[in-house]
């Protein structure tokens, strides 16, 4: 009976035995060609690599020479290489292997409230930095806690943290990020070293998104490169992302003007020329059919506030005045937007201001 019940289960055991080691293969396979986000993937990997921040490299440099770092608050528009610049610094710093152990990253998707301040935040702080890096470098005694979307936290939360950096001074540095240094409350602006994240300039741009164009064997001409700059108004990132959904769209095919409208929403010159001669016309029913027929195309009346304001500030065709007023105009039209009010009716709104102040003689 013994013989008979250890025969089947010593047959059964080696197809799995099989099977598991195939899917273990399997899934080493998948793992080594698992598609990464260009975003990601060309992410600085060293702080030398950030590009146009030459203030902020130049200070962080001399600080991890010398293996000290004051604590931080990086502030400006997004996509300008904040979060980039601190994970290539504190990589730098303790090396692959001591990262994850010296280095604790909250973002504005966790939870962040005082309690997580006084219990997560804390408690990391307190932990001594220990251990010395594989490839022999010296490694500095302290650890790094960052703070991303730190704008987001409460006043509450904020004004836990500030006691936590001053006390576990000797052991830890904090990194605070932000796109708005005026929602950072007074005492922890004081206790760190600002810099401030310039938007990047269009030729920095034009020359990243060629290196990665490069790479991915990507065909796209120069004027396809500035228009993506363009719609991207400094945001690498974005920038970035567009060109790659733009690629996957066209399956490697020539990326054209046309395809980055489409992709990244803008809505074409055209469009806007249209719906500026239909205000020049003076018909209210033939302003109403524009429109209706630019909310009906799932353009975003956010975004031609945006377009409309350069296309009028940039014009020489309109007076002071007549700036002045649609100008204004725009401003109430996005602060409604804003506070979800209905787009058609504040269209409606704005196309019969910029109406009156194109047909009135001034």
């Amino acid at each position: 009976m013994q013989a008979f019940l250890k025969g089947p289960a010593s047959i059964s055991t080696k197809p799995v035995a099989a099977k598991e080691k195939n899917a273990a293969g399997s899934s080493g396979e998948g793992k080594r060609t698992k598609p990464i986000p260009w975003v990601e993937k060309y992410r600085p990997k060293n702080v030398g690599e950030v590009a146009f921040q030459d203030e902020v490299v130049a200070v962080l440099k001399k600080s991890l020479e010398g293996a000290d770092l004051p604590n931080l608050l990086f502030y400006g528009p997004p996509g300008t290489g904040k979060t980039s610049t601190i994970l290539a610094a504190a990589r730098e710093l303790f090396g692959p292997d001591l990262f994850r152990q010296r280095v604790l990253e909250l973002n504005a998707s966790d939870e962040r409230g005082i309690q997580v301040i006084r219990e997560k935040v804390k408690a990391f702080a307190q932990l001594t930095a220990s251990g010395s890096r594989s490839d022999g470098k010296m490694c500095p005694p302290f650890k790094i806690v960052i703070l991303d979307e730190a704008d987001s936290m409460t006043s509450a939360a904020q004004a836990a943290l500030r006691r936590t950096m001053e006390k576990e001074s000797k052991t830890t540095r904090f990194c605070l990020i932000c796109n708005y240094i005026s929602r950072i409350i007074e005492p922890l602006t004081s206790r760190c070293s600002k810099f401030r994240f310039k938007p990047l300039s269009d030729s920095i741009q034009q020359q990243r998104l060629l290196d990665v164009s490069e790479k991915e064997h990507v065909k796209i001409s120069n004027e396809a490169i500035s228009y993506l700059v363009k719609v991207s108004e400094g945001d690498l990132r974005k920038a970035i992302t567009f060109l790659q959904s733009a690629t996957r769209l066209m399956g490697g095919k020539e990326i054209t003007e046309k395809i980055i409208t489409e992709i990244a929403g803008v809505i074409p010159k055209e469009t806007i020329d249209e719906l500026l001669l239909g205000c020049q016309s003076g018909s209210f029913e033939k302003l109403q059919t524009l429109a209706k027929n630019l909310i009906n195309e799932g353009f975003a009346v956010a975004q031609l506030v945006n377009q409309l304001h350069d296309t009028i500030v940039e014009s020489e065709d309109y007076s002071d005045k007549q700036k002045s007023a649609i100008v204004e105009k725009l401003a109430e039209v996005d602060k409604c937007l804003a506070d979800g009010a209905d787009e058609f009716l504040q269209l409606m709104s704005l196309c019969a201001l910029v109406m009156q102040q194109l047909t009135q003689n001034i």
